[in-house]
């Protein structure tokens, strides 16, 4: 039977006694910790942490909830972007913004857990390097930026972080790639109310006229990608990529953590049951009917 490595048990009773004198629980889930660490994230909420969804939309990164077997098409768009395409070229993200993945991001965001950074930011480097084939020119990696009052509250941005940490890890696995970060390129010029809440509508409406490019040296002819912690209705995505491409951006790629989804199926188990559905007046539905909640 092989014997553990001395290094090994000492970090392990290292480990145990640490927990056992000072206490911790998972700011997830509130598990005890096993392990001493400055990201007090149990293993079980990162392993938890959901992936990307089968069959999206291969330019913002839509849900279509179609199986991978139907005929959807590789290139199939979902209907935001067939009615009003984007300024950039594509969108991918980590996972969708649910369970453990919003429960860290927001550990990250409200509970300023700077130390998360390491972990999500190797994330990041995992979605970034899924746009690295299409993009052989090189990248420039810009975060989405905070205005500078938001930023003071917060005490820091936490895309700026991000990307900051996605690069490290991208130029240590990857170090042929043409990589840089520009982190004042794109500047937030006034405070907007908090998307949280606003229908897209209200989102683009709360954008507007909310970014500029302070060098537009830093972006001529250079694919940029910007980096954010979520996707949710793409407002803010389409804000930075307009103003990026108008500075004389080659492309414009987005990578984000989190993909939040504008809709969801809801699966009804009894024979005829009656739901209310983005407003509508309440209908009848079959066993096992779908429906996508808006």
């Amino acid at each position: 039977m092989a014997m553990a490595a001395p290094g090994n048990l000492l970090s392990g009773l290292s480990d145990a006694l640490g927990c056992s004198l000072l206490p911790a629980e998972c700011s997830v889930c509130g598990s005890p910790l096993e392990k001493l660490t400055s990201a007090p994230i149990c293993e079980a909420c990162w392993v938890e942490i959901p992936g990307p969804r089968e069959c999206c939309c291969a330019c913002c990164g839509e849900d279509l909830f179609q199986p991978l077997e139907a005929s959807v098409g590789v290139g199939a768009l979902c209907r935001v972007c067939r009615m009003a395409p984007p300024g950039f070229a594509r969108a991918v993200s980590y996972g969708v913004y649910d369970g453990s993945m919003r429960a860290v991001i927001h550990a990250l965001k409200f509970g300023r857990m700077e130390s998360l950074v390491g972990r999500l930011g190797g994330m990041l480097a995992e979605t970034i390097a899924r746009l690295a084939g299409n993009v052989p020119d090189g990248m420039v990696l810009v975060p989405v930026p905070l205005h500078r009052k938001r930023r003071a509250e917060r005490g820091f941005n936490q895309a700026e972080k991000l990307a900051a940490e996605a690069l490290r890890v991208l130029k240590q696995n990857h170090p042929a790639w043409r990589l840089e970060l520009s982190s004042r390129v794109l500047i937030r010029e006034r405070i907007t109310e908090s998307q949280a809440g606003l229908t897209p509508r209200q989102r683009r409406q709360n954008l507007r006229g909310a970014f500029f490019v302070a060098d537009a040296g830093m972006v001529q002819g250079r694919h940029v990608v910007l980096v954010d912690d979520i996707y949710t209705t793409g407002a803010t995505a389409r804000a930075c990529s307009k103003v990026l491409l108008k500075a004389g951006a080659a492309s414009v790629r987005v990578a984000t953590l989190a993909r939040a989804q504008r809709r969801f199926p809801v699966f009804i188990e009894k024979r005829q049951r009656y739901m209310q559905v983005a407003g509508s007046s309440e209908m009848p539905l079959e066993v096992s009917e779908e429906v996508f909640v808006h």
